[in-house]
């Protein structure tokens, strides 16, 4: 027996017992790189030449910017502030203050010059009554024997403070809050002037004196203090309700200690309100704040604080002088 006259064929000699040789694969083994120039695209890629043509597919989305919050970097020159997602607010801002937020001091120091203007010339405005019918004898008497006029004029001092107080489109709109403002200011001076002539010249002129140096040293102290008076909004709202009610029994009680005291109480509250509404003039770190819209309704509360003190502090030299 030769080596050839086996049962495998020539050729199989290497693979004695094995299996039949296999057919090779087209394009070559599995794995195996494929055959061209390095880099070439595999047969029947899209776009290679005798391959498939191109299909529409998936498109990668573009780059996204890194992790983080863009908009917590500070602000380029000439760029305004940037919104925190931390904590809900402009970063401009002081979280600190609430109610209307004056983010510009010459804004507040603009709205605080016009408030203290109005001010100074509705107080001019009534001391010009006040010497009228105090130093006028005719004037004095006539007011005095016509008491509608007095009437009226506390009808008008209502109507005026209630439009003033609850429409804000009358105490926002020029000129209508300025004619509102300067028709209520005549009938208060009138008021004012006529409870005057009452008194004498030296109890009218020593209770002015100490009215102005009394709202002056609380105007500083509002302005100077760290405490803030903006939250005693209801305390004192308690205060003049009481107050109201003792005015009430002082009519059917006429002694002098009630007098003094219900005068006492009224200047000490009214002293506290002249504070009260200077901070809220201010504004700043103080929890609230009138808008600078409200010149107007900042004045008005100024200027009853003030003629307030002053009807108090003259009823306390009147009635002590009794």
């Amino acid at each position: 027996m030769s080596w050839n006259s086996g049962p495998y064929p020539q050729g199989n000699q290497g693979y004695y017992g094995g299996p039949p040789p296999q057919q090779p694969y087209p394009g070559g083994y599995p794995g195996a790189p494929p055959s061209g120039y390095p880099g070439a695209p595999p047969p029947g890629y899209p776009g290679a030449p005798g391959g498939y043509p191109g299909q529409p597919g998936f498109n990668p989305p573009p780059p996204q910017p890194p992790y983080g919050n863009p908009y917590d970097s500070a602000p380029q020159q000439g760029e305004a502030a940037p919104f925190n997602n931390h904590t809900g607010m402009y970063s401009g801002e002081d979280p600190t203050v609430k109610g209307f937020d004056f983010s510009d001091k010459s804004i507040r120091r603009g709205f605080i010059r016009k408030v203290y203007s109005i001010l100074m010339v509705q107080l001019s405005i009534s001391l010009a009554f006040i010497a009228w019918f105090l130093f006028h004898t005719p004037t004095r008497k006539f007011v005095q024997s016509h008491g509608e006029l007095l009437i009226i004029s506390l009808v008008i001092i209502f109507v005026t403070m209630i439009a003033l107080a609850c429409c804000g489109e009358v105490r926002r709109k020029a000129p209508t809050n300025y004619i509102f403002l300067f028709i209520f200011t005549l009938a208060e001076s009138f008021v004012l002037a006529v409870c005057s002539s009452t008194y004498e010249s030296q109890e009218v002129m020593m209770a002015v004196g100490i009215t102005a140096a009394v709202c002056l040293g609380l105007t500083l102290f509002a302005f100077q203090t760290k405490y803030d008076f903006t939250m005693c909004g209801g305390i004192l709202f308690v205060a003049v309700l009481i107050l109201f009610i003792f005015g009430i029994v002082t009519i059917f009680v006429h002694t002098k200690v009630v007098k003094l005291v219900y005068a006492s109480l009224g200047a000490l509250i009214f002293s506290i309100y002249l504070v009260y509404d200077t901070q809220l003039m201010m504004g700043g770190n103080h929890k609230y704040s009138i808008s600078p819209e409200e010149y107007v309704f900042a004045a008005l509360n100024l200027y009853i604080d003030v003629i307030n003190i002053f009807m108090y502090i003259l009823s306390i030299i009147g009635t002590s002088r009794d």
